[in-house]
């Protein structure tokens, strides 16, 4: 597995990086095949806190994870540990996918991928379960954060006044705000 270690205004030192390159290699267990693009791994320390990144693509799905604790060995063990959850996440909702359309069990039990009967299961989507449909007025950003607010929703679509086009507005980790714009 190919794993690229950066800092963010941090020196990487050699120690850092043979703990990241092993810890990180421990997720080599969940899949068959090695990632479609190398891992990256983002150290930095603001105010305190040693934040690591981990993202990696695997069978043409992202996973991305970030811890932040007053250790950085302790960000990448938490890390990690919130890789490794979501990887048995993914591998339950295939297994139960599978068991649906009463097709054998593709994953087994180490995580590890197992061949494929039919091209057919390759959609592994989720389902819709519910559908909503609501009037768009136009409005101005400002509003539609107050509306998202209103709503105690983490995300509000709506049609940007200044631009005539549909927009998003959500709510990040850090508690500021952050806005789509089609391209």
């Amino acid at each position: 597995m190919n794993i690229q270690v950066r800092g963010d205004r941090l020196d990487v030192t050699p120690a850092m990086r043979e703990y990241v390159e092993k810890k990180v290699s421990r997720l080599e267990k969940f899949f068959d095949a090695p990632p479609e693009r190398e891992v990256s791994v983002t150290m930095s320390v603001e105010r305190g806190l040693h934040r690591v990144e981990v993202m990696l693509q695997v069978h043409g799905v992202l996973f991305r994870a970030e811890e932040a604790s007053n250790d950085m060995y302790a960000s990448i063990d938490l890390v990690v540990d919130k890789l490794e959850q979501q990887f048995n996440k993914y591998k339950s909702k295939l297994n139960k996918r599978f068991r649906e359309q009463g097709v054998r069990t593709r994953i087994a039990a180490n995580g590890r991928a197992l061949e494929r009967e039919d091209e057919e299961d390759a959609d592994l989507g989720e389902r819709v379960v519910r559908v909503k449909r609501f009037p768009m007025k136009p409005m101005d950003v400002e509003e539609a954060i107050m509306q998202m607010n209103l709503l105690g929703h983490d995300f509000y679509v709506f049609t940007n006044a200044a631009t005539d086009e549909v927009n998003v507005v959500y709510r990040r980790k850090n508690g500021n705000y952050g806005l789509i714009e089609p391209q």
